[in-house]
Formats: structure tokens, sequence, C-alpha cells
């Protein structure tokens, strides 16, 4: 790793505690709002890592997180509004990009390019053809990735939930379902104002539309509106679709359909609250619940998800699965060896592998796969078809206005790099 320019402090010595430059891996954090906070927080627990640098184009997240960065380690970060700056920077190891969805490839392909390895969150991508573009960044330059979907290994549950599928003691599994607790609320209807001098909003809003400023289409809300995001289903199909694409080894599914809409909530909000996505694999229908009260039959669970075999049914939530056979609850059973090593967590795996120069278990050609299958979704919830889906082409074959959306086309002067 490279070492830091100049001496530290006694303070920030301490806060790393003790590792030598060499050992150190110096971060930079893009997106420092209420997710990339914590992040920058969730990073710096680590003692090798130093925080080196934080970006964002809304100036009270960016000064907040510095003093974050400060108190704990000891020393000022650099500070840049423009992430081009921050990748530019030499001395840098790797950035953590916990901007909008919408500025997720950008930023990505820019720190790829940079020399720098990355950790994104999920969802990984908001389109289907950003997500190729970052995969082939990534390849081109050879860095070490990963998407931010930490159940994966902050949570043993769904190693273990693997390792029964797998063994096949379920017998053969021909339906998953998905169910999600929405629990969402209305954000309201503010009226379009003009943007917060401390927000760059111009710049926030990038390769998207350009739209008036609007307080609930920015910052955490962004979510619940097409230009930036997916809504509540994109934010969550990462995390539970991931343990029915790692059991099954799903790929790309070959038709899917959707239906549902805002029903919920009276809001200005546009991605659905209520929704119903049918996929199918080869062999294999998954269904996805978006729902305030999830899936009928296992409320217990809340957001789960349902592996249906010919001999048991397994649900599982992030924390624990149950079994069942013939409809009774299986207290005890047997179960498969353990075949998947535990991990030392999501993030610190991302650390070992910049060492390591190996490959995370959730890097971005991972992330990608598992993303598609959202962003398949929401194309066909957004017009109303059930598209058929060529993975070799990555086009839909059946419908132009929803091959339209595997790609957006970026506002000026933004281009993706392919």
């Amino acid at each position: 790793m490279q070492g830091a320019a100049g001496g530290f402090s006694a303070a920030a010595w301490k806060a790393l505690g003790g590792v030598p430059p060499s050992d150190r891996i110096r971060v930079g954090f893009i997106g420092v709002g209420g997710m990339g906070t914590g992040r920058l927080r969730d990073f710096m627990k680590h003692p090798d890592v130093v925080a080196a640098a934080v970006c964002d184009v809304d100036q009270t997240h960016a000064d907040r997180a510095a003093a974050l960065v400060e108190k704990q380690q000891g020393q000022k970060p650099a500070v840049f509004r423009d992430f081009r700056k921050l990748v530019e920077t030499k001395d840098l190891d790797a950035v953590m990009v916990a901007t909008p969805d919408h500025w997720h490839a950008l930023t990505a392909i820019h720190a790829f390019d940079a020399g720098k390895d990355v950790f994104c969150e999920k969802p990984l991508c908001y389109s289907i053809g950003e997500g190729r573009a970052m995969v082939k960044a990534k390849q081109r330059h050879s860095r070490v990735s990963q998407m931010g979907n930490h159940i994966h290994n902050d949570v043993s549950n769904y190693r273990r939930v693997v390792e029964i599928v797998k063994s096949g003691m379920l017998g053969k599994i021909n339906r998953v379902y998905c169910a999600l607790t929405s629990n969402e609320k209305s954000i309201g209807k503010p009226a379009d104002t003009s943007s917060p001098a401390e927000l760059d909003y111009d710049f926030w809003l990038g390769p998207a539309p350009k739209r008036a400023y609007n307080p609930n289409r920015s910052h955490f809300t962004f979510r619940y509106f097409w230009d930036y995001s997916g809504g509540y289903f994109i934010d969550f199909w990462c995390h539970y679709a991931d343990v029915a694409y790692w059991a099954l080894d799903l790929q790309a599914p070959k038709s899917v359909a959707a239906v549902g809409g805002r029903w919920m909530a009276d809001d200005n909000a546009e991605t659905p609250d209520t929704l119903e996505v049918l996929y199918e694999y080869p062999g294999l229908v998954l269904t996805w619940t978006l729902h305030p009260r999830g899936r009928p039959g296992y409320d217990h669970m809340g957001s789960c998800v349902i592996f249906e075999g010919s001999d048991a049914t397994l649900v599982t939530n992030y924390n624990k699965h149950e079994l069942y056979i013939k409809g009774v609850k299986q207290e005890q059973f047997e179960r498969p060896p353990q075949s998947i090593p535990d991990s030392p967590g999501h993030i610190r795996e991302f650390l070992d592998a910049i060492k390591s120069r190996q490959k995370t278990t959730c890097d971005i050609e991972y992330g990608f796969k598992l993303t598609k299958g959202g962003l398949l979704g929401n194309i066909a919830y957004r017009t109303g078809a059930r598209i058929q889906w060529d993975d070799a082409h990555e086009r839909v074959v059946n419908h132009k206005e929803a091959n339209q959306l595997v790609t957006r086309r970026y506002r000026k002067p933004w281009k993706l790099p392919v």
C-alpha cells in the first residue's frame, strides 16, 4: 500500500492502531450523505484504513464527513466537490462510491480508469448498459471491486441457507418467492423551489434530465423517482434476490412481467409501493412481492425469501431460516456439512483483496449479474409488457420501448465510457 504523505499526529497514529505506512490503505469517499457517512464510519473501524479524502456535491455533507474523519483519525482529509479530482489523487488506493444510483457508473468507471479499486453501493448501476461499461472498465484495468450488499458477508445465515439448498435436501426447486415488506410512508408533495446554496444541483443531476429542484428529488428520497433510481424494489432487490442467485446459480431471466402501482401513499413519488414481478428462468419461476405486509403465510418472517422444493420448503430472512415439510415446521433437522467458509466481513473482505489482489465474493461481475434482474423487473413494470430477454446480446427482443430503457441517454456534456 502507498504510504501517507507526511507524518501522522500521535492521535492519528493511535487511531490507525500503529499500522505501518506500508500496510495502510488510503481510501477516498465519494458521496457522504446518510449511507455514505455510514460507510465512512464502517471503513474507519479498520485500523489499516486511512480516510484520505471525501467528496460530495453538497458542501454540508462534505464538511460533516471531513470533521468526522478529523475527530476519529486525528487528521483532516482532502475535501472535494468534483469526484474526478478526487480519483486523480495519486496516493489513493481505493474509493468508496455511495452516490445516488444514477452516478454509480460514471464515478466507478473514472476511478477504475485512474487505477483505483472500487467499493460501490448497491444497486450496482442505474441501467444495464451502465453495468456492462463498469464491468469492462474493471476488467480493462484489472482492479479489485466489491458491491455493497453487505448481508452477503456480514451475516452467516445466507451461507447456511445456500448449503442447504445446494445439498439437495429440499428436492427439486421450481419456485422461489421474494417478499419485501415495504412499510413505505408518504413523502408528501412539496412544491418546486430553488436549490439550497450548499448543493451544486446541476452537478447532482449529472447525466439525468434537467428538472426543477424539488426537496423530494434529492438526497434520501431520490430513490422514488425514475430519473435517479428504481424505488424501494431496486433498493432491496440485491439483498434478497442475492441468496436465490447464490444458492441456485441463477443467470439472467428469459422473460419478466410486472404489475403494481403507488397505491399506499399520496405524494409526488413515481416508483411503486405495491408490486408483483414474475421472472422466468430456465426451469424456475421467481416471484417478487412488494407490499406493506409482505407475502401472506410467512408474516412472522417479515421480508423473506422462500425456496419451495419437491421435498421441503425453506424460508429465510436476513438473520434466520426455517424448514417446512408438508407444511409442518421442522424444529430439528440434519444439516449438511458446512462447506462455505465464514467471511471476515464485507468491507474487510474488500480491504484484504486490495492487498492480495484476489477476487471478492460480490465483485462487480457478480453485482452486475444480480442487479440486472432487478433492472429488468423495473423495465417490465414501466412498459407494462412481458419482456423477452436475450442475455447474450443484452437486449429486449420483443418490445422496442423496453429495449430503449436498457441504456439511458445521458444529458450533455456527460457521456458513458464504453
